[in-house]
């Protein structure tokens, strides 16, 4: 089948087209109806017609966009009317769900007459927190989107026009660093002089690009003054229309630093390119072919030519979607009347700068790319990049807010934690631990420190304020491998080889003598195997708490750390624990990485130290020792063994969380079985802490769960240990490692507190 056949198939899948609209409260009983309409319905009514303020506190106003459109000018399809654009406006609705949870109402509005648009359009104010225009022709859209903005009291964007603006001017801000340019100094070249193209370039002059450099080009050739006098060129343009003489676009681009195409495909030339100043700047954004391809461009000429296109095959792609989303999302949260000038820019400096952080490795394994580093090829964040929903929407939020713009204040702070939230519960709970790690920032020794991830982790540990990383290995190794990344990043190194830790070498004779371990044996073991030597560094004081794991089995990888630090005081095992997050429900699921096959003792203990990791992450704990049976219904020797723990428990002065089974998982967490048939249980609600009955229930069971249920995990967190040690899973990637380093500082914290 063709791309065609695929994206037809795609859309008449039942049900038809893209989105749906679906309740957020409950629908059950009579009174949730009664509350939802008639009669209940009335006291907010009635409090909104007093004060129409609160129509975003009783309604979905405060969330909801109207994509509106006339279907005049739709991607490369032209005038192709109303009705035909509604498949685009649905997948606009996409996006903006995607990715920055807003809802929306696409409105498609046949009105071929801008005043009878305009009064339309203005009629739904009550409707909607802000209106996104799309896909009108110019010169119709700027008058609309100003008579619009003057008449209405919520943000008014036409994205056609401010999306492509904002995206590159983040691209042009980052290439004329790269090209050791300024803006100021910038000559460019326009291709194209639409809708698009005007508010690219009057976006460039906010930036700091002199308008008198910049030489904009149509059809019939340059703007000149000319062509004004001549009435040949007018309206929104014409303050780009220089006083030079005339001339085509190959004119133009002569000399130029930068070039910015939005007309068509083809135009331009490797001559032209080679006839542009020193590293110059191309960004052929025409669609779905560029003015000139981007290998085209970049084999042009020998010095630095960087490239941007619209397409999604080649770097630097210019995507609106990296834009409108977390623009309305911030205009929306702090209820701004319009998106101005300092929110536009805010957001292209915001994504200009994320493009100069190290790149999570969820974005570089969606994309395929290979390495994604700052420079020529990598000018801007890509559009899968979650950190783009709480880097730039709160800069569009604090821009509104100085300006004047919105309605309401917000924290920052907070909000960009209310942002992250919405990416997931597991993200929100791990922002629990990281403000703990962040408030105290304690000495992480990472074993595997000449990793590539592992050196990406200490960068955004020591970048974030969340722990001390120490890298364990050769010093002369991890400094080169900092550079060839080119982090902003002086890294504390540790390594093994410098002769000068005897003592170490002394400490772990003493701990492991009477094993057979002889001194000799000892000091080879610390300067050759890092997880001894992380391990003697926080069972000496000299780290708070160590990493490792990531390069080799589980088991290889635990022993040391056990060996070494072993288990508290007040504890005869250590267990692994994963967290995982099922939509809003969390559940820890224990012991899912070290016991084979627990006795009612070791379950007891695994019970209570996993009950006290889930209040490091501000969760109450609701314990359930799970099996095949409920409560006695069958008697073998497998189901004996959590009855027992249960009993051990419900006898133990110390456990002040609810705790109850033997029970089935379903028993565990369906809060009606509960409730219904076994109204005894000592369970308040559903279990959040599970705790399987061996090694290989919990193993598949956390799997599962990850893997069919589309659970997010986090861990495996081990406790039960006397010091604070994690061990990672191989492969795991940057973000694992920096979390499971917060909750080894938490950890580490609460120790601390308690001497």
């Amino acid at each position: 089948m063709t791309l065609d056949d695929d994206a037809r198939e795609y859309h008449r899948r039942t049900p038809p087209g893209k989105i749906e609209i679906s309740t957020t409260k409950p629908t059950n009983t009579q009174r949730d109806l009664s509350l939802a309409y008639s009669p209940g319905v009335a006291a907010p009514c009635r409090d909104i017609a007093d004060d129409d303020e609160l129509a975003y506190d009783y309604t979905a106003k405060g969330n909801l966009v109207g994509v509106v459109s006339d279907g005049s000018a739709v991607l490369g399809l032209g005038d192709i009317g109303a009705q035909a654009s509604k498949p685009v406006m649905e997948g606009k609705g996409v996006l903006f769900k995607r990715f920055a949870d807003i809802d929306v109402f696409d409105v498609e509005l046949d009105a071929a007459d801008p005043d009878a648009f305009v009064e339309a359009v203005a009629a739904m104010e009550p409707t909607f927190g802000g209106v996104n225009l799309e896909d009108i022709k110019a010169p119709e859209c700027f008058e609309i989107e100003r008579r619009l903005r003057e008449r209405m009291d919520v943000p008014v964007f036409h994205d056609d026009q401010h999306g492509t603006a904002i995206i590159s001017g983040a691209a042009l801000i980052n290439a004329v660093d790269i090209c050791g340019k300024r803006l100021s100094e910038l000559e460019v070249a326009f291709a194209g002089a639409g809708a698009a193209a005007t508010a690219t370039a009057r976006f460039y002059v906010s930036l700091g690009v002199e308008r008198e450099n910049i030489t904009m080009c149509d059809v019939d050739g340059v703007l000149s003054q000319r062509r004004v006098e001549e009435g040949e060129v007018s309206g929104t343009v014409e303050p780009f229309a220089r006083g030079v003489d005339d001339g085509d676009l190959a004119d133009a681009i002569r000399g130029a630093d930068a070039f910015v195409g939005l007309s068509v495909g083809g135009i331009v030339t490797a001559e032209m390119v080679r006839s542009m100043a020193s590293n110059p700047i191309v960004f052929a954004m025409a669609n779905p072919d560029p003015e000139i391809g981007y290998e085209a461009a970049k084999a042009a000429r020998d010095d630095t030519v960087v490239v941007a296109t619209g397409r999604s095959d080649c770097p630097n792609q210019v995507n609106n979607v990296l834009g409108f989303p977390f623009i309305f999302r911030g205009a929306l949260d702090v209820r701004a009347t319009e998106i101005d000038e300092a929110m536009k820019r805010a957001a292209a400096e915001a994504l200009a700068e994320l493009a100069r952080r190290d790149v999570p490795d969820a974005v570089v394994d969606a994309y395929g790319d290979g390495p994604l580093r700052f420079g020529p090829d990598y000018l801007i964040p890509k559009p899968l990049d979650q950190r783009v929903l709480y880097e730039v929407t709160p800069a569009v939020a604090r821009a509104a807010m100085d300006s004047g713009t919105a309605r309401r204040d917000i924290d920052p702070e907070a909000y960009r934690e209310r942002l992250e939230a919405r990416l997931g519960k597991s993200r929100e709970l791990m922002r629990v631990v990281l403000n703990k790690a962040q408030s105290d920032p304690k000495r992480v020794a990472l074993a595997e420190g000449e990793h590539e991830r592992t050196i990406r982790a200490a960068n955004r540990l020591t970048e974030e304020g969340i722990a001390e990383p120490l890298l364990v290995g050769r010093e002369e190794r991890i400094r080169r491998t900092v550079s060839e990344l080119r982090l902003d990043f002086d890294p504390r190194v540790v390594d093994p080889a410098d002769g000068s830790w005897d003592r170490y070498a002394d400490e772990l004779y003493r701990k492991r003598r009477r094993d057979g371990l002889t001194r000799r044996e000892a000091g080879e073991l610390v300067r050759t195997d890092p997880d001894y030597f992380a391990s003697v560094m926080v069972e000496t004081g000299d780290a708070d708490a160590m990493l490792t794991g990531l390069t080799h089995h589980y088991p290889s990888a635990l022993r040391p750390p056990l060996e070494v630090i072993g288990t508290a005081e007040d504890a005869d095992y250590a267990a692994g624990v994963y967290l995982l997050t099922l939509g809003n429900r969390v559940v820890f699921c224990a012991d899912a990485t070290v016991n084979l096959d627990p006795d009612a003792e070791v379950l007891a203990e695994v019970t209570k130290h996993t009950a006290t990791l889930a209040r490091r992450f501000d969760v109450e704990p609701r314990a359930a020792l799970l099996s095949y049976s409920d409560f006695g219904s069958v008697d073998t020797e497998g189901t004996r063994k959590p009855r027992e723990a249960v009993a051990t428990l419900h006898d133990d002065p110390d456990v002040d969380f609810p705790v109850d089974g033997e029970m089935q998982a379903d028993t565990a967490v369906v809060e009606d079985l509960l409730a219904d048939t076994y109204e005894f249980s000592r369970l308040d609600g559903p279990a959040n802490v599970l705790v399987f009955p061996n090694l290989e229930a919990g193993n598949i069971g956390y799997k599962l769960l990850q893997r069919l249920g589309d659970a997010e995990a986090i861990g495996p967190m081990l406790v039960g240990m006397d010091k604070p040690a994690h061990v990672l899973q191989r492969g795991d990637d940057v973000n694992d490692i920096v979390n499971l380093a917060a909750v080894a500082v938490a950890d580490a914290q609460q120790r601390s507190g308690d001497r």
